[in-house]
């Protein structure tokens, strides 16, 4: 899951997969007229998020289209998801715990 993170860790490459999200697959030029930055930066942008999995090209004719792959970020969602879980059931815990240390501290003082 990492390698999700790490590729979205960059504004471009999450305009990328943005705009593939709300619009379908585009191809490289198409997606290179949205930054300020060459085709080969944006191509290797792509490239980043390929290798993580994030979108995919196939072969159309002479176009190799960029598809979002939807099911590997629905993948890192959950997973993010579980994440958050995790950690709100460890902060009520720590929270209860501080609760009753207050509690503890405040019958010391009444002795």
């Amino acid at each position: 899951m990492p390698d999700i993170f790490r590729a979205l860790g960059d504004p471009i490459r999450v305009s990328i997969v943005e705009r593939l999200g709300a619009h379908g697959d585009a191809t490289v030029n198409e997606l290179a007229t949205m930054f300020p930055v060459s085709l080969q930066a944006v191509s290797k942008h792509i490239k980043v998020l390929e290798a993580a999995g994030v979108v995919s090209q196939r072969r159309d004719g002479r176009h190799r289209p960029v598809h979002l792959e939807a099911d590997r970020m629905v993948a890192a969602t959950t997973w993010l998801a579980s994440r958050v879980r995790e950690l709100d059931e460890r902060f009520e815990r720590l929270d209860d715990l501080l609760a009753d240390l207050q509690r503890d501290d405040r019958r010391g003082d009444d002795r």
